[in-house]
């Protein structure tokens, strides 16, 4: 892990632009919220994770979901966090709760120097832009499906394996998310 850090961290250094954006997309269980944890713990940058911005279920169209990266609500996201994000102003935005299915209270953020924008999806080329540094994190299948087994049990597997996979396999594959980005990190945690 230290490696890994020590790494965006040198990238980071040589960036220059203020503020400075950061995306961390990569394969579930990759690694993309631990080193996240890190770079705040590190520098103490502000994260945002992409899994608050999912589609909500009235926003689920069968057009929608079939586009590569469909599922997350890249409008609401440009809206609400990147837009403000750019131009160095305070802004809020509402977690998308999986759970309950609605959008949380606010959460209010005031932007520093550096912020990580961490979760798949992040890298969507209607995004892509704003960014200053793109890291792709990479894991081996195999460990991959350990760490989703280990981390959301043997029913989630299958619904990883069946459905959110395959999923990102093709946003990454139809964008050339792992080529096109600066850095790749490789099973990494």
């Amino acid at each position: 892990m230290d490696a890994g850090i020590s790494a965006v961290l040198r990238q980071i250094q040589t960036g220059g632009a203020s503020p400075l954006l950061i995306a961390i997309d990569g394969r579930c269980a990759a690694g993309k919220t631990t080193l996240a944890a890190a770079l705040q713990e590190a520098i103490h940058c502000n994260v945002i994770h992409m899994d608050d911005f999912y589609l909500r279920p009235g926003q689920r169209t069968e057009q929608r979901m079939r586009e590569p990266g469909g599922n997350v609500d890249r409008e609401r996201f440009l809206e609400e966090v990147m837009l403000p994000l750019s131009r160095g102003q305070r802004f809020s935005y509402r977690k998308y709760d999986c759970r309950s299915m609605e959008l949380s209270a606010p959460v209010r953020v005031e932007p520093g120097a550096v912020t990580v924008i961490e979760g798949s999806y992040s890298c969507h080329p209607a995004l892509w832009d704003f960014y200053g540094l793109r890291i792709f994190l990479d894991v081996d299948e195999e460990e991959q499906l350990w760490r989703i087994r280990r981390r959301n049990g043997e029913q989630a597997l299958a619904v990883f394996r069946d459905r959110w996979i395959p999923m990102e396999e093709r946003y990454f594959e139809t964008y050339r998310i792992q080529q096109r980005c600066d850095l790749t990190l490789r099973d990494l945690f």
